[in-house]
């Protein structure tokens, strides 16, 4: 698609909250934060022509590698919040994109994420194929406190469940979608923790990339104010989630 005469580097987009998005205390899950997070960035990406059937043109697709997501309060059903993004730096196979939630003019939750070209036939990043001048870069404004990271894995997790890929896990891109990572690990959280919104933070590394069939390793540790997780497919791993908590 053409770059839509909409198109503007700075992107504000509302969402009301419904009750399917909803944990049953009524507050946004936070796998639904991410999922609005992502389609943000998308909607932002169509509009400045570098969507995914853009890019699709050269066999090309935006993959998430990291992302940071700090949280003051949720929204809960029937709240409409706006979410802003903006790019801190887009340049060849890679791009920094910045997203804040506000609610009621205040912001309640940002996010800094980090994303890579890949070709979605050789399975390999690469220089994206497409003009990207028109976009303003916004490289001192900041959606966080703190930028994403690598996590530094801890070596005394304990493997809690085993599973398998199925269908229902994959996305457009044919690869277990990063939320669906979030959404297993956060099953294994106490539910009052989540319930109690005591998660101040979260940070995820995907390092490999996870297909139908996969059998996968789901592993945890606890400390008294962090929670780590892996995912890991023959010994290796190919996500990582660390959670704070107040």
């Amino acid at each position: 698609m053409p770059i839509s005469t909409q198109f503007t580097s700075i992107l504000s987009k509302d969402w009301e909250i419904n009750f399917t998005q909803c944990t049953p205390n009524g507050f946004l899950k936070y796998t639904d934060l991410c999922n609005l997070i992502q389609l943000t960035a998308a909607a932002h990406s169509e509009l400045g022509g570098i969507s995914f059937s853009d890019m699709q043109e050269f066999n090309q697709a935006w993959v998430l590698s990291r992302m940071r997501v700090e949280i003051k309060e949720l929204p809960k059903w029937k709240d409409v919040i706006t979410i802003n993004t903006w790019i801190n730096s887009l340049e060849n196979s890679r791009s920094v994109r910045a997203i804040e939630v506000v609610l009621n003019g205040n912001k309640i939750i940002g996010s800094e994420t980090f994303w890579v070209v890949f070709n979605t036939k050789t399975r390999r990043p690469e220089d994206l194929k497409l003009p990207i001048s028109h976009f303003e870069l916004f490289p001192e404004r900041k959606a966080t406190f703190i930028s994403f990271s690598k996590i530094n894995i801890i070596e005394s997790l304990d493997t809690i469940n085993e599973k398998e890929v199925v269908l229902s896990d994959l996305d457009i891109v044919n690869h277990v979608n990063n939320v669906k990572y979030l959404e297993w690990c956060l099953d294994y959280v106490e539910p009052k923790i989540i319930l109690n919104q005591k998660i101040i933070s979260f940070e995820m590394n995907f390092l490999k990339e996870l297909s139908l069939y996969d059998n996968v390793q789901i592993n945890k540790s606890n400390s008294s104010n962090k929670i780590q997780f892996t995912i890991t497919k023959e010994e290796k791993t190919s996500f990582a989630l660390e959670i704070n908590l107040k």
